[in-house]
């Protein structure tokens, strides 16, 4: 008898009275309200039956032809609440598919499913008590069903000691891809780490070889971030930064801020996500300069809810999160399809929302992830389906599962593992892990909503884009500060201005140097050995010559020709210091080992020979080479490259520059310095002393020696004063071009104003060139004859009487000095001479007694002061003292003058004394 009302199915009970009850029934313990038991009793009590039907959710009954199912029971747990709230619309979306596959006749015909749940807030303490609860309450639970990660480990690795299968809807750690760990897990929702893939095919693409992470610090993202690390490392990818938290995410974006991080990847829970953008919007860590990536499973609106544990308004969070991008795994597919359920993806969602009532999807928990769910239930139900068979013909049956059967197990992980299907949120297959395959969403905030920009095919590596992300500058931002590396170079200016002076000194160089030559017949050029000042012109003309390459760097040649510039600058700038300086040098040293040695050994260096200076010049040139060569053979220069701290550049540009300066160097460079500045410096510092002990000779022979002297004075304080200063001035390209060019130049310049003007002064205004070539013309012969020569030829031509007369004229007041043999030689005290009375007078008072000379010795007396001018007073002296001209006193210091000669009565009646005084006076 059965009874139908509108309003659903009537149940009526069986008669208390009428035969036996079916097993497992008693008056308290009866079958749900929406079924009912038929019992047909027979006189004989012959009990046909029991028929058992459903009431239909539409008020119908149920074919009482239909066989009765068996249930079974699947234990799952769901987070309505706390880090992800999945729950929400996952527990809906498995409901939903429980029905449709209790509903098919193809799928379990004989079972029915039925799911027992709790809520564990996503905590795993929580779920250990949950767990327990579900394990050791009746009814047996088949299989197991978990939400988030933190759960899901902690069931999936208990799950193994009671033989049950874990089938997770909502869980992505990386963790839990590990067979020998967690062996009966399988799950819908991929892991978290393939959104790595997608992301390091990002970053390819918007060209960003440096990121930055930031991590809540829980198993999932941990897993999550190691994995990522290593793809980025095979990609060439560097982590720079890499900060956690556990609660507050204060200090962590304080370091990412500190540290320059641009593009972050956060992983995190939507609550900590809020936590983070609050600190990031204090921080000011968004922006053009900045590119977040997110996980893509939050609910849209996941940065506009009210949260009492942030101080941020839902305006600063907008700000903050605009432009991040999220990489999402596709949880509803894409294209028009229909599954297993025979639903497509858009039936699915307008069903799921009548279920859920029409509240916000926004605001619901886990509304993205419901598709897995849904198709969780589908995995299970066609993996029971398919291992009813194979048990079947072992005698066995999916109702004679218990916690110690592993055949009924084995049976139920092998169908999963091979299954394949279309579900709503696409194609559903598991890898060897247990983990789902399946395509990655690329979404971009954009005015505050979410807007798909691509999709990533992992198994195919094939990433579709749909080109419409949007950016807050014009471009995706730089993965750093973009650091712009700008080579300083040299002032073209002052290479200019310095090149033209280096110029006139070469041109000025070749006028002393043609100077020379033309006049290399004249006895004054000759006696101050025209050789010598010719190298010293030429080395002048070589260091002048280094300025050129001194300033030329990366912008006028290529990096493969500057060191061959960089040769240049040694090789001149050493031979030509070698060459001009070896010159002046040779000239000073031999001045003072001829001319400061004992008068014992005077007369065994009366006679210079060139050959000498030349040698010497020569040693000092082989010196330079040798070590030039060696230390271009052993360590030769190349370019080196020196980096300065970067500077921040003008204008709101996310640019630093850092400056860069081409320098010549090698190995060991300070090495080679210290051995060339050694040297150098040691030759330099000795030739300083020897132009001091020579500075009062006089001779013919190196009639210049005293300009050579004062040009080493001068090149040797710039050359001991640039050395150091150009080293210390090495990191400022012009100071240390100027400095050392212009002490080049200086140097030169004096060198050659100072050796060759005075020659070319002379030789102008006198007109010497003129008589002495011509006189050259005439005799066949040099003019060039010593002093010697005109001494002993004076002696010859002076009778024995001038001799004796000239003694006996000496002055009362002057006291007699030992001569040499065969003349009479007088000595007063310089500068006065004492009269009778004791009265002191100057010899400017005294006056010598006048001799009657011949034109023979006028002409001699002629040529001895023209050859004197530049000889050192002890030869005067002897000159003096054999011309027996004057001999009332030392005439000597006088002569230091031009007006020397007005300090002697001698009578100008002769034409050639005459012209004597003229020659001195000039």
């Amino acid at each position: 008898i059965y009874i139908s009302f509108s309003s659903g199915c009537a149940i009526i009970r069986p008669p208390r009275d009428g035969g036996i009850r079916y097993r497992g029934l008693t008056q308290e313990q009866v079958l749900p309200v929406d079924y009912e038991i038929e019992y047909i009793c027979r006189g004989n009590r012959v009990i046909v039956g029991p028929k058992v039907r459903k009431c239909l959710p539409d008020g119908t009954w149920t074919d009482l032809n239909q066989r009765s199912k068996k249930k079974l029971y699947i234990g799952a747990l769901f987070p309505m609440s706390g880090g992800w709230p999945g729950g929400q619309a996952c527990l809906p979306s498995a409901q939903m598919a429980l029905d449709l596959v209790n509903k098919r006749t193809d799928i379990l015909p004989d079972y029915e499913l039925e799911l027992i749940y709790y809520e564990s807030m996503c905590d795993p303490g929580e779920a250990t008590k949950l767990l327990y609860d579900l394990l050791y309450t009746e009814p047996i639970k088949i299989v197991l069903m978990p939400g988030c990660s933190s759960v899901s480990t902690l069931v999936a690795e208990a799950a193994r000691m009671w033989n049950l299968i874990v089938l997770s809807y909502g869980s992505s750690s990386p963790a839990l891809s590990n067979r020998q760990r967690f062996p009966t897990f399988f799950r819908t929702h991929p892991s978290a780490t393939l959104h790595n893939p997608t992301r390091v095919q990002l970053f390819q693409k918007w060209k960003w070889t440096k990121i930055a992470t930031i991590q809540q610090t829980t198993e999932v993202f941990t897993s999550t971030l190691d994995d990522l690390e290593q793809r980025v490392k095979e990609a060439g990818i560097e982590i720079s930064v890499r900060q956690s938290f556990l609660t507050d995410p204060a200090v962590a974006v304080k370091n990412l801020k500190r540290q320059d991080a641009r593009i972050i990847v956060g992983l995190f829970y939507e609550t900590e996500a809020r936590k983070v953008f609050c600190e990031v919007y204090k921080e000011k860590l968004y922006g053009k300069k900045y590119v977040w990536f997110l996980i893509g499973w939050y609910a849209d609106n996941w940065f506009k809810i009210k949260d009492p544990s942030i101080n941020c308004t839902v305006e600063q969070m907008t700000e903050a999160v605009e432009g991040h991008v999220t990489t999402e795994i596709v949880m509803l597919n894409p294209e028009t399809v229909r599954g297993a359920s025979n639903l497509t993806s858009q039936e699915f969602l307008a069903q799921l929302m009548s279920k859920l009532g029409g509240k916000n999807p926004e605001e619901t928990g886990g509304f993205q992830e419901a598709p897995l769910a849904y198709d969780a239930v589908w995995a299970l139900a066609l993996a029971l389906n398919k291992t009813v068979g194979p048990l079947k013909a072992k005698g066995r049956r999916l109702e004679d599962f218990n916690y110690n059967n592993k055949d009924i197990t084995a049976e139920i992980y092998r169908a999963l593992n091979t299954s394949s299907f279309e579900g709503v949120s696409g194609h559903v297959v598991f890898d060897a892990q247990g983990s789902r395959m399946a395509w990655t969403l690329i979404e971009q905030l954009q005015g505050g909503s979410y807007k798909k920009i691509g999709y990533f095919d992992m198994t195919k590596g094939n990433l579709s884009w749909y080109g419409n992300d949007r950016w807050i500058g014009s471009d995706p931002p730089a993965d750093q500060t973009v650091v712009i590396q700008k080579f300083r170079y040299l002032s073209q200016k002052l290479f200019v201005s310095v090149s033209v002076f280096a110029g006139l000194g070469i041109l000025m160089g070749i006028v002393c140097l043609t100077f020379n030559i033309y006049n290399s017949n004249v006895r004054y050029i000759q006696n101050s050995q025209p050789y010598l000042n010719n190298m010293t012109a030429v080395g002048c003309m070589m260091a002048l010559a280094a300025v050129f390459p001194l300033g030329i760097d990366g912008l006028h040649v290529r990096n493969s020709q500057f060191p061959v510039v960089c040769q240049f600058r040694l090789w001149l700038l050493g031979l030509g210091f070698s060459l001009a300086y070896g010159s002046m040098f040779t000239k000073i040293w031999w001045v003072h080992t001829v001319f400061t040695k004992k008068d014992e050994k005077k007369d065994k260096r009366k006679h210079l020979e060139p050959w000498k200076l030349y040698a010497t010049v020569g040693v000092l040139l082989v010196i330079d080479i040798l070590s030039l060569m060696i230390w271009q053979i052993v360590d030769p220069l190349h370019i080196t490259v020196e980096k300065f701290t970067k500077e921040a550049p003008k204008g709101d540009v996310d640019e630093l520059i850092e400056p860069l300066l081409q320098h010549c160097s090698s190995e060991k460079m300070n090495t080679w310095l210290g051995v060339v500045y050694g040297y150098k410096g040691l030759l330099l510092l000795l030739g300083i002393f020897l132009a001091y002990e020579t500075k009062s000779v006089s001779t013919e022979k190196i009639n210049d020696h005293r300009a050579v002297g004062m040009a080493i004075y001068n090149v040797s304080v710039l050359c001991m004063i640039t050395a150091p200063v150009t080293m210390i001035l090495s990191s400022k390209q012009d100071a240390s071009f100027a400095f050392a060019s212009l002490a080049i130049i200086f140097s030169v310049y004096i060198t050659l104003v100072v050796l060759f003007v005075p020659k070319m002064r002379r030789l102008i205004t006198r007109g010497e060139w003129q008589s002495d070539q011509q006189e050259t013309m005439k005799t066949g012969s040099s003019t060039n004859n010593n002093d010697e020569e005109k001494s002993r030829q004076l002696e010859r031509d002076t009778s024995p009487t001038a001799r004796s007369t000239a003694t006996a004229a000496t002055p009362a007041d002057c006291s007699s000095s030992t001569s040499e043999p065969g003349g009479t030689g007088r000595k007063c005290k310089r500068g006065h001479g004492k009269l009778k009375g004791g009265r002191k007078t100057s010899y400017l008072d005294s006056r010598p007694t006048i001799f009657p000379i011949s034109a023979q010795q006028t002409a001699l007396f002629v040529s001895f002061v023209s050859d004197t001018c530049c000889d050192s007073w002890e030869v005067i002296n002897r000159r003096l003292e054999n011309l027996v001209l004057i001999a009332s006193f030392d005439a000597s210091p006088y002569l230091k003058t031009t007006h020397a000669l007005n300090h002697f009565n001698v009578q100008m009646s002769n034409p050639q004394l005459i012209l004597t005084r003229k020659i001195v006076d000039e």
